[in-house]
């Protein structure tokens, strides 16, 4: 176990890190195509890129939080909500 005892707290605050990162970096969260290059592609100057490397570490964090969750059978919430769907009267 990694220490997350309270997963709904932990991954409350994670979250709420992940989304000011991903504001500061402009990474939609809701497109996967940007955030698989935020994981996958790194800079050789951190100096000039710190959000996008503190991004890349808290998604990566939350990945594993994930994977324990799952192994312990908890259901994690995702990332990002789905979109609510607007019914047309």
């Amino acid at each position: 176990m990694s220490g997350f005892e309270h997963y709904d707290r932990e991954l409350m605050d994670l979250d709420r890190e992940i989304h000011h990162y991903a504001a500061i970096c402009g990474v939609n969260l809701g497109n996967r195509h940007e955030v698989e290059a935020c994981l996958h592609n790194h800079r050789d100057n951190w100096v000039s890129d710190k959000a996008r490397e503190s991004l890349q570490g808290l998604l990566i964090l939350r990945i594993k939080l994930e994977t324990e969750m799952i192994e312990l059978g908890f259901s994690p919430p995702s990332l990002v909500p789905p979109r609510a769907t607007v019914l047309d009267d």
